[in-house]
Formats: C-alpha cells, sequence, structure tokens
C-alpha cells in the first residue's frame, strides 16, 4: 500500500479532451520518471450532479464540460513533495501558461491524502 496520495480533480471541456490527453499523457510520463509510483488520471462515466455535492458540482461543471480525476502515489509525504518539485523543475513542464491549458485551472481542486483503511 502506498503511504501517501494526491488527488485531483478537474473540468475540461470536451472540444479540448484530445489537447488535455496529450497533456495529461505528458505529465504521467514525467512523474512517472521522476519518481511517483503510480499515476492514473479517469474520466467522469457515472457521476451525476447530486442535489448538495457531486464531483459536477465540485468544479461547478459547466454545459459541455467533463469531470477528469487524477491520482498519484508515494511513499510518504516527503517522497510526494521531492517528486512533485522535480516534476515542476522539469523543462517538459515549464511555460505551461494557466491562460493556455485546456482546463479551467481556476475551477481545479487537489489535495494530499495519507491511508486511513486498506482491504
Amino acid at each position: 500500500m502506498s503511504e501517501y496520495i494526491d488527488l485531483f480533480v478537474v473540468p475540461v471541456p470536451t472540444k479540448n479532451i484530445d489537447a488535455y490527453r496529450k497533456l495529461a499523457e505528458l505529465f504521467v510520463t514525467v512523474a512517472r520518471e521522476h519518481g511517483a509510483l503510480s499515476v492514473i488520471e479517469v474520466e467522469a462515466d457515472d457521476a451525476p450532479v447530486g442535489k448538495l455535492t457531486s464531483f459536477p458540482r465540485s468544479v461547478g461543471l459547466e454545459p459541455g464540460e467533463t469531470v477528469f480525476a487524477g491520482i498519484m502515489t508515494f511513499r510518504s509525504r516527503a517522497h510526494r513533495d521531492e517528486v512533485n518539485g522535480r516534476i515542476m523543475k522539469d523543462p517538459r513542464m515549464a511555460g505551461m501558461d494557466a491562460d493556455a491549458m485546456p482546463f479551467d485551472g481556476k475551477r481545479m481542486f487537489w489535495g494530499g491524502f495519507k491511508p486511513f483503511v486498506s482491504g
């Protein structure tokens, strides 16, 4: 079992899914090269809008958008911090302008999580 997990959720316009896939594939490659134990990005397939909260509500999903989530695993929080530091310094990640991203980064959310129960 991994000792630390990063999760993120982001809305992606349907028209930008191909561009997002290219960015996600690059990110997965870079993250694994810099030490992430695993990286997966998933597209919402059965994530209905809830009455109070839901994945679509969490990112303010607009018509013509899809929710994506990413999960990265690490040996520890310190390992996560080291890996993320290397990822951000990687030249392949440099120069990524927030305005040029294929998603609205202002509605993206993320966090680090420690294991609680595992089976």
